[in-house]
């Protein structure tokens, strides 16, 4: 057996890197945990003070509202979900994501292009790449916020989840309290901008009626493709599953707090009570099943 001294250097760093999809998930889910406050604490604090510092003209080009910048925050705000969700997305979950991915592509076109259903209203500010008028990026801001919903219902909603029409009305409810922390302050910030104004904080009541729909195929979509149990044990071992949720509460909670967007605050005030009240930020490493990733379980095994 050859002496450490004479393994190739290259042989240790091959040993390093994940060869499965088990391993991957293993190393990023000790990657996000290691990570947690970072990830969902400074990365919206940061957040707060570079896209008011943007709005308030403090940051100069090409810093201010970059689109780069914007999407690759979110991209690691969002990456407890991703991560979370990655061990039980089999092939029919993926193609429930596709599903919504292409829906939030079509109905953001439809949008942008004829003010249906959210009303009329055109992107202020850079939010990336941009195809037919609509960001390339967009199933990152809109795919995790009815799934952080969905999830939340689940872990609130108890027995009462597997009733279908108490499950829609409650992902509606919460899809529509999220939104009235986002719009709000994506407005003030001038992220989208309506041009005819609208009755709350400048933001259509059309919009919150566009929203009850993608809330209602979100779980259509959901429903088919993820298995509820799954998602239920997921949401008891995963203890960081919903820490993109806290992202967005200390980010959109903070933004409209400096312009006075009371009624939004308050109720990203409510989301943040409900996390601290279910122990979903301070629950602690110890909770996660290491046992079955190690084993390999596959996803489907994990849902039987």
């Amino acid at each position: 057996m050859p002496e450490s001294g004479d393994t190739p250097a290259g042989e240790s760093l091959t040993t390093r890197i994940p060869r499965t999809r088990t391993e991957w998930e293993a190393r990023l889910e000790r990657l996000v945990r290691e990570n947690r406050f970072t990830i969902s604490v400074f990365f919206p604090l940061n957040g707060i003070v570079l896209l008011l510092a943007s709005a308030e003209g403090v940051l100069p080009d090409p810093l201010a509202f970059n689109g780069l910048l914007i999407l690759l925050g979110t991209l690691v705000m969002r990456s407890p979900l991703v991560v979370g969700v990655l061990p039980i997305t089999d092939r029919r979950a993926a193609a429930g994501v596709g599903a919504l991915t292409l829906y939030a592509y079509g109905i953001e076109y439809l949008g942008v292009h004829t003010g249906v259903p959210y009303g009329e209203f055109f992107y202020g500010v850079d939010l990336g790449p941009i195809v037919a008028g609509v960001p390339l990026g967009l199933p990152v801001f809109f795919i995790p916020l009815v799934m952080n919903a969905y999830l939340l219902c689940l872990l609130l909603l108890g027995e009462r989840v597997a009733r279908t029409g108490v499950r829609l009305l409650a992902v509606i409810a919460v899809v529509l309290a999220m939104d009235v922390v986002l719009d709000p302050g994506a407005v003030a910030l001038g992220f989208w901008v309506y041009p005819n104004g609208g009755a709350f904080y400048g933001v259509p009541l059309s919009n919150y009626a566009g929203w009850v729909l993608s809330a209602t195929l979100a779980v259509v979509a959901l429903d088919w493709g993820y298995d509820r149990r799954a998602l239920r044990n997921r949401l008891d071992d995963c203890e960081f599953l919903l820490d993109d949720l806290v992202s967005f509460v200390i980010l959109w909670g903070g933004i409209n707090a400096w312009f006075a967007n009371w009624i939004p605050v308050a109720c990203a005030s409510l989301f943040g009570f409900g996390l601290l009240k279910t122990d979903r930020f301070d629950a602690p490493p110890a909770r996660l099943s290491w046992g079955r990733a190690d084993r390999g379980e596959s996803a489907t095994e994990r849902e039987q």
